[in-house]
Parts: structure tokens; C-alpha cells; sequence
């Protein structure tokens, strides 16, 4: 992976990505994130055709390919907003497009605009939803499988 064009990791936010790949519930679906911007507003992972998640027919196992990309959005804005927000899962759809016999990777980014438009709408609602689409590509650039992911934002109660 070409990290040049990208921001450089901080040591908090490589923490981060190891104690995420380490963590038993994301480290058991075989994804692994390969990269997370220092501001947080950027993260990659990859999801390998391999052993741990391929199904019987040699093809990436379809709840894998969702487990890997499940979490990360929701940690991302948890992790920018701070402790003053929740975030939590509403719904999300997965479509699978063709089966996957190597390793896909997907980017999430959270633009600063995105960030403030967030900030500004929970001053005035007392909860908030977002929808954000990602894509699982092999290495050609090739979708093989798109998600939309509903996510729910709130002020938490402290």
C-alpha cells in the first residue's frame, strides 16, 4: 500500500489500529485495518481470501465481508466526536455484487464538512442519522460487494 499520499499515522492512531486488529470480536472476522489517519478521519482495511474466511465454495463468506466493514464508521465518529456523542447501528444492507477470490479492501473518510455538519445538527435535534456507502474492491478497483450503512447519532447523558 502507497502511504505517501496519505497522511501519516500518529502514535495514537496506530494504537488505535492495533488494538483494533486485536480486538477478539473484529480480529475474528478476518478483516484486519491496514491504515488509520492521524485526525481519524480516514481508515482502511483489507478483508484476505484465506482459510478464516472463505466458505465452502472457495469465495469470501458473505458474513464476513459485512462484519469487517461494520464497526468502523461508528468507532470513527465516536472516536472525533468524543465522549458527548453515541453512536449506534439503525439498519444496513449489503449487496452483493460478484464473489470475491482475493483479498478486497475498502476506504471510509469522513470529510470536515461532514464533521461540522454533524456538530451543527446536534445543537438543534436531540438525535441524528447518517447514511454512508462503502465498497469492498480487490486490487483492480473491481466492487464486489456495496454496503449502506445507517448509522444513529445522539448526545449521550452524562
Amino acid at each position: 500500500m502507497v502511504i505517501s499520499k496519505l497522511m501519516a499515522e500518529s502514535v495514537e492512531s496506530r494504537l488505535w489500529r492495533w488494538g483494533g486488529n486485536l480486538f477478539p470480536a473484529y480480529r475474528r472476522t478476518g478483516a484486519r485495518i491496514s491504515y488509520v489517519a492521524a485526525d481519524f478521519h480516514e481508515v482502511h482495511i483489507a478483508i484476505p481470501s484465506n482459510w478464516k474466511t472463505r466458505n465452502h465454495m472457495g469465495i469470501t463468506w458473505g458474513g464476513g465481508l459485512y462484519s469487517g466493514l461494520d464497526p468502523i464508521y461508528g468507532v470513527m465518529l465516536y472516536k472525533i466526536l468524543g465522549r458527548q456523542c453515541r453512536v449506534i447501528d439503525r439498519k444496513a444492507t449489503i449487496h452483493f455484487r460478484r464473489p470475491a477470490k482475493t483479498t478486497l479492501f475498502a476506504k471510509f473518510r469522513l470529510s470536515k464538512q461532514e464533521l461540522s455538519d454533524i456538530r451543527e445538527n446536534l445543537l438543534l435535534k436531540q438525535k441524528l442519522t447518517r447514511v454512508y456507502d462503502i465498497d469492498l474492491v480487490d486490487g483492480q478497483g473491481i466492487v464486489h460487494a456495496s454496503c449502506e450503512k445507517e448509522l444513529c447519532i445522539f448526545p449521550s447523558r452524562r
